[in-house]
């Protein structure tokens, strides 16, 4: 089957860079499945999972926004963290929503602060669960 190249960048690292037959991604308003041969595209990415599936194993990273730009069978992936599902702390991600909740929200800045950090830890408790 053929197969598309995905590169996932953080600021400290070049996270992953393999050959996969499917990339689903967390775009910030659904989910792309992206093959071999998808026409080429740039997306605002959301908090959730990225998977990677080639013959029957499936990767699984938790991706903390960012951007993707496909064209010519290479997905590029800038975020600001790529975690393994198995790396994920479940309790840490709650304790995280608790604080998030508790952060005020009387400017449209602090809201959308807290709205991001509340969307960052329900992906989190999400995919650790």
């Amino acid at each position: 089957m053929a197969k598309v190249t995905c590169i996932v960048v953080t600021p400290e690292e070049t996270a992953l860079e393999q050959p996969a037959e499917f990339v689903a991604l967390p775009l910030f308003d659904g989910e792309l499945g992206v093959g071999a041969g998808h026409s080429p595209l740039i997306g605002r990415l959301g908090f959730g999972e990225l998977r990677l599936r080639t013959g029957g194993d499936v990767q699984r990273f938790y991706i903390d926004g960012g951007f993707v730009q496909v064209a010519d069978d290479l997905v590029s992936v800038l975020t600001n963290r790529a975690i393994p599902v198995a790396e994920l702390d479940g309790p840490a991600a709650r304790d995280q929503l608790a604080a998030a909740r508790e952060l005020p929200s009387n400017t449209p800045e602090l809201m959308a602060i807290r709205d991001r950090q509340v969307a960052q830890a329900r992906a989190q408790i999400r995919l650790a669960s």
